[in-house]
């Protein structure tokens, strides 16, 4: 584990610098270290019992946040300056066809968050909003979002580190391409990398979508480099994570292939993703939303695939109303039924590494949230939940995952049972 510490307008009187690391309470390490200068770096080493440890990494299931304190020293050992932190132990890789998190294949279950407020737009009306937002994310049965077309509040990112939801981050893109829309994209892109490296719950990195701000990518040569160099100056400054050069449309770079599709048949979604013969040839043949998904000589290899948006299911809106959406339902009923078929064909896939479904909220533009603006829930949250969660085909582990947890559950409640007939 590195740490990279700069100082800022450093005391004269500054000698050393002490690390404390711990997690929950219990002391994990402590080091001090001279100071030459204002930049320090070191390699942090953790027992080798730790790294191990199901209880010092980070997932959605346990997410395990190391508490970090550095201070300034004087020679006399006196304490002249401190700051507070925390970081989490975890792995991301795309490997093989599979998304990898801490070395175990993982379904990403993700939906689209714009996070727009009626009342404030953009601006979130309070840290207790925020908290919410996350906690019902995890409630509606999803492990993640794909934040859209905007840099994120870094109190949000905050609680999916606190309470284990996994996150792409994603730039605001422009509307048309040349030179200065480059530069400032490049820029605007450089510092959000940089601002939001260490946060754990970001997994994957989004700078492009649906080809916005590049609209001529199959045919101009200079958009197309834009994106490989969008994806490398990405790779640059964060090497650990996958990252797509432009999501849902036109690949010429990324890690990962996304695609957007938004069918509202099932048998569609199958006919396209259920199988790896049925995937490639949906890259290499088909054209979802007329765009060719393979450009530049990138070919169909073992990147994992995400359909990254799908579903934007709305309930028929009321008389003198707007809609927008891209299926309607006369009723709950009906949009419940329709969103479990969606859902339950790519979860029965067994080629695709996850999904993202669009969206989590209604906004102004789009009414197809799975929670109206005002976040009250137009479906039962536990139906929602039960279907998401549902094991994936791709992930044999979570058949078997699932079986071990209803085993834990069925002890815990034989135990209560015996403890209560005492």
């Amino acid at each position: 584990m590195a740490m990279r510490l700069r100082l800022g307008g450093r005391p004269a009187a500054a000698s050393r610098a002490r690390l404390r690391l711990s997690l929950n309470g219990r002391l994990l390490a402590e080091d001090t270290y001279a100071l030459a200068g204002p930049d320090l770096e070191r390699e942090i080493v953790l027992p080798r019992r730790m790294h191990r440890a199901q209880t010092l990494r980070w997932a959605p299931h346990h997410p395990n946040l190391i508490d970090a304190v550095i201070e300034l020293l004087d020679p006399d050992g006196k304490v002249i300056d401190q700051v507070k932190s925390y970081f989490g132990l975890r792995r991301i890789e795309a490997v093989d066809g599979k998304l990898l998190l801490n070395g175990v294949p993982t379904f990403l279950r993700l939906v689209l968050a714009q996070n727009y407020w009626p009342s404030s737009h953009l601006a979130p009306p309070s840290d207790a909003a925020i908290r919410r937002e996350v906690e019902l994310v995890k409630e509606l049965g999803f492990n993640g979002v794909r934040i859209h077309q905007k840099i994120e509040d870094p109190r949000f990112l905050y609680w999916c580190d606190r309470l284990g939801v996994l996150v792409w981050g994603e730039a605001a893109n422009a509307y048309q391409f040349d030179e200065r829309a480059a530069e400032r994209l490049m820029n605007e892109w450089a510092q959000a990398v940089r601002r939001d490296y260490n946060h754990p719950c970001i997994i994957a990195w989004v700078p492009l979508n649906e080809s916005w701000g590049v609209p001529d990518l199959e045919h101009d040569p200079a958009q197309r480099a834009f994106v490989k160099a969008l994806y490398h100056l990405t790779k640059t400054l964060d090497p650990t994570r996958p990252v797509m050069g432009n999501d849902g449309w036109q690949h010429a770079e990324g890690d990962i292939l996304g695609v957007h599709d938004y069918a509202v048949d099932a048998d569609k979604l199958t006919e396209r993703y259920g199988s790896p013969e049925a995937l490639r040839h949906t890259f290499e043949a088909l054209r979802p939303a007329h765009n060719r998904l393979l450009i530049d000589g990138k070919t169909f290899g073992k990147e994992p695939v995400v359909v990254s948006e799908f579903g934007g299911l709305s309930l028929k809106p009321e008389a003198g109303r707007d809609w927008f959406g891209y299926a309607t339902s006369d009723s709950a009923q009906d949009l419940l039924a329709l969103y479990e078929s969606l859902v339950g064909a790519l979860l029965d896939s067994t080629a695709i590494s996850g999904f993202c479904y669009t969206q989590l909220t209604d906004t102004e533009q789009e009414t197809n949230g799975l929670l109206t603006a005002e976040r009250d829930p137009k479906l039962d949250i536990a139906a929602i939940h039960a279907i998401n969660t549902r094991p994936a085909a791709s992930v044999p582990s979570e058949v078997l995952d699932t079986i071990h947890q209803r085993e834990i559950a069925a002890r815990r409640d034989r135990r209560a049972t015996t403890v209560s007939g005492v």
